[in-house]
């Protein structure tokens, strides 16, 4: 089974929402890092995390930069994170947001496709041209690895330059295209092929089209929750609630703080904020 499909598949059996494993140190409890290493305190987290939403979790996504901020023993947690996802058999995306070309691009795709830090997608910019994807694609053709791409981001500063005309279009749509023309060379038996798009929910305008326009392409959308992403806007970008992922990542791992006794209770608040997440943007089905 193509690694696409098999996201597919784990969206239509456990739900389209993705646990972002972004994790700070300020966000474990302090009798929760007592005696513990950084390596050890933030896998620890993220492992009773994982043990609590790992039934109703697509796939979880580790931003790097929550480990390389902690050097050697972020990197220690980022690697067991991982290895402890493929232990369970569940899905991961190392948003990494790489952007190199030919030999560099190539030790990147090594890097995080294979040894310490695999993983099963990885998120990168596009924005040095073709030839920065192009190395990842020996990885796409086996089947076993896919890509999120950016494309149109939730972030303010988006529209300084993915919005910018060319040819009398948005640069994200031409972008897209590009992307569009390689994905469907691997498109799996869910429809899907193994080139992504990350598409923030937060430009109401654009939703529908982006979703009309790269029917092949699986999302990854952030925004949800800390961003501010409409719910409805959400939904729009998914396809019969699937065909996307929907990150939540700060609102999972945090939730534990909105209880008086949720120190004790971190999982239970974690997998109650995953349930949360999904109710709150099916209520869009009969809009």
């Amino acid at each position: 089974m193509q690694i696409i499909d098999r996201l597919y598949k784990e969206v239509e059996e456990k739900g389209f929402v993705c646990v972002g494993l972004d994790t700070s140190l300020d966000y474990i409890p302090e009798k929760n890092k007592e005696g513990k290493s950084i390596h050890e305190a933030i896998f620890d987290f993220n492992k009773e995390i994982i043990d609590a939403t790992l039934d109703i979790t697509a796939i979880y996504k580790l931003q790097i930069a929550y480990y390389e901020s902690y050097g050697i023993e972020g990197m220690l947690a980022y690697r067991d994170t991982l290895a402890y996802l493929r232990e369970k058999d569940l899905l991961s995306i190392g948003d990494i947001k790489r952007s190199d070309i030919a030999a560099s691009a190539t030790q990147y795709a090594k890097a995080h496709f294979e040894g310490d830090f695999e993983t099963d997608f990885i998120t990168l910019n596009p924005y040095m041209g073709m030839d920065s994807i192009k190395p990842y694609e020996e990885y796409l053709a086996s089947g076993k690895k896919g890509v999120f791409v950016l494309l149109r981001t939730s972030n303010p500063g988006a529209n300084d330059f993915e919005v910018l005309k060319t040819d009398g279009e948005e640069l994200f749509f031409k972008v897209g295209d590009k992307l569009q023309e390689l994905n469907q060379i691997y498109v799996g038996e869910s429809g899907y092929g193994p080139v992504g798009f990350v598409v923030g929910a937060t430009h109401t305008k654009e939703v529908e089209e982006i979703r009309d326009r790269y029917k092949n392409n699986f999302f990854l959308i952030p925004g949800f929750g800390a961003q501010g992403a409409d719910s409805l806007n959400v939904y729009k970008l998914l396809n019969n609630k699937n065909g996307g992922v929907v990150n939540n990542s700060r609102g999972v791992l945090k939730a534990y703080m909105n209880h008086e006794d949720g120190i004790d209770n971190i999982g239970k608040y974690a997998r109650e904020a995953v349930l949360k997440t999904r109710e709150d943007i099916l209520k869009n089905e009969d809009l």
